[in-house]
């Protein structure tokens, strides 16, 4: 389901009073709930580095490719943790047309086969960056969504992203932000993660036979980072650690010799 919505009506008189709601906000934004939970990855070398032992489900998560051709990968990534959230009710996509700009439009298969059902979702289509803000902070505070996520293509200021994580926490429901690769990372995020290809292996036909991402942990509230080898299962709909080759020669392509040292 794709919903289009109309731009957030604020009057210039409401100015003032929009201000000193924020900064009345910002000495409650490291409220947590204790019966919030978290999100693990169910692997424990991840959750170890984790509040909790996984995402938590009342703040913000930010997502980062490594660069601009590894968007793909990283909205891989988005996809494989929203597939996780089993709670009742939808999940929601907010989208800017800078963030199709720099993602293209969802695939309903691709994201079937990173686990994540295309009847869950519902798209929002937001006209730009300020519209995408206002329709997440609606749906958050509208207690309705199982997770939210959003797709965009630029920065956001630090007020911005305080109310977010506000409104998350408040849900309480994960937040998820997929972020262009250069853009100012977002200072109220309880995790920044950075996601890039790594050579996946291949069968004896030089055919690929699973995604392999660099995942790394850039940022977590308890101070902790860290930075893995991951490989997506098909099969399962499973994203696990990869194992350490036994034989390179797996993951070259027919004809590429070994590189001697």
């Amino acid at each position: 389901m794709t919903i289009r919505v109309p731009p957030p009506l604020v009057l210039a008189g409401q100015r003032a009073e929009k201000l000193a709601e924020l900064r009345a906000l910002l000495p409650r934004l490291d409220h947590v709930h204790a019966d919030a939970g978290v999100l693990p990855f169910g692997i424990g070398a991840i959750d170890a580095r984790l509040p909790g032992g996984g995402l938590a489900l009342d703040g913000l998560h930010e997502i980062a490719p490594q660069t601009i051709f590894d968007n793909g990968c990283a909205l891989g990534f988005l996809a494989s943790r929203l597939s996780l959230r089993q709670a009742k009710g939808m999940v929601w996509l907010v989208t800017s047309p800078r963030g199709l700009a720099c993602n293209g439009r969802l695939y309903g298969h691709g994201l079937n086969a990173l686990g994540l059902d295309p009847a869950r979702l519902i798209v929002v289509m937001a006209g730009d960056e300020t519209e995408a803000a206002w329709a997440m902070e609606e749906i958050l505070r509208s207690g309705a969504a199982a997770a939210v996520a959003a797709v965009t293509g630029g920065g956001m200021d630090a007020a911005t992203s305080r109310r977010l994580q506000l409104a998350a926490a408040s849900a309480p429901c994960p937040l998820f932000l997929l972020r262009p690769p250069l853009a100012a990372p977002s200072l109220a995020a309880l995790t920044r993660w950075r996601i890039g290809a790594a050579a996946g292996p291949r069968d004896r036909f030089g055919l690929l036979t699973a995604w392999r991402w660099h995942v790394r942990l850039e940022r977590s509230r308890n101070g902790q980072s860290g930075s893995w080898l991951m490989e997506y299962d098909h099969a399962s709909h499973r994203l696990d650690l990869s194992a350490t080759l036994a034989d390179p020669a797996l993951s070259r392509r027919p004809g590429q010799r070994a590189k001697v040292a």
